[in-house]
């Protein structure tokens, strides 16, 4: 809406740093072309400031929250109910007002789910492989087994949490009875032979945005025609992987569409609504 009123409903966004953030954008942009009175605004929260600013949420009558880096598994102990989703994958990147409660939600899969439906892909009964177990693999994987993708094979580098995400990784096959399998991000002799007979690649890393935009984790002689590949990163729209993906008769499926239906998701969640995907992405992405 053009105007701010007393009636007008508040969504904002809480992450460090908070000024790139896109949602307030989006959101205000969705917002007035549907009717709907309510403005994004963005706050700079960092963990340590996390529970004071829930309350303040609480007290002046927040409609819903955007979470973002790096308060997503934080906020988890200052909601009153999880959605199962966001319980399983242990992290929220969307909070819903329901009376005087606080309900997490994560809407980050079910974007990513929905962009690869979108592009005519069907993985459900199927197998995929994907790089990168953090924040956005996290909610890949568990959306993904939550919705019937049979196996999943799971890349990441060996850090500090890679036995907690092997511990993750066969809570979520134990909930949903699929196959989830925790690999070394280092043997790429393995990483190739699970490429080989996926349906979908995934890559959920920083690995092709600048000032990695010339490198992939995946090998073009890996992929297979027919095979859908998709890149979480958004800019630039298309990755190396996604470039060499298209060149060998591979499907690319862009970050952007994961970025919009995660945005578009939440919005049905606070109000019901269907964002104006098309319009959202003609006026800040455009059609290249």
């Amino acid at each position: 809406m053009d105007i701010v009123s007393g009636r007008t409903k508040v969504i904002c966004i809480f992450g460090s740093p908070i000024a790139q953030a896109m949602s307030p954008s989006l959101h205000n942009a969705s917002f007035q072309q549907l009717g709907v009175d309510c403005v994004c605004i963005a706050a700079d929260v960092r963990p340590e400031g996390l529970k004071d600013a829930v309350q303040g949420a609480r007290v002046m009558g927040f409609s819903g929250l955007i979470v973002t880096m790096p308060d997503k598994t934080g906020i988890l102990q200052y909601l009153d109910e999880l959605s199962p989703a966001a319980e399983l994958m242990g992290a929220v990147n969307t909070v819903v007002r329901d009376g005087d409660r606080l309900i997490g939600h994560n809407t980050d899969g079910a974007g990513f789910m929905r962009a690869v439906a979108l592009a005519g892909v069907d993985v459900i009964g199927k197998k995929m492989t994907l790089i990168g177990a953090g924040g956005a693999g996290s909610a890949i994987y568990t959306q993904a087994a939550l919705d019937g993708v049979k196996e999943i094979a799971v890349f990441n580098i060996r850090d500090g949490f890679f036995d907690a995400t092997a511990r993750r990784l066969a809570e979520v096959a134990d909930r949903t009875g699929m196959q989830l399998k925790l690999y070394d991000l280092a043997d790429k002799t393995e990483l190739a032979k699970q490429i080989s007979d996926s349906a979908l690649i995934a890559d959920a890393t920083k690995v092709g945005m600048p000032p990695l935009d010339n490198e992939s984790n995946v090998a073009k002689q890996w992929l297979v025609a027919g095979q859908a590949v998709a890149d979480t990163v958004y800019v630039p729209r298309v990755t190396k992987l996604l470039r060499e993906a298209q060149e060998v008769g591979a499907i690319p499926i862009s970050g952007l569409g994961m970025l919009l239906w995660q945005a578009a998701i939440a919005e049905q969640l606070w109000f019901g609504l269907e964002m104006p995907v098309p319009y959202i992405q003609d006026r800040f992405f455009g059609d290249h």
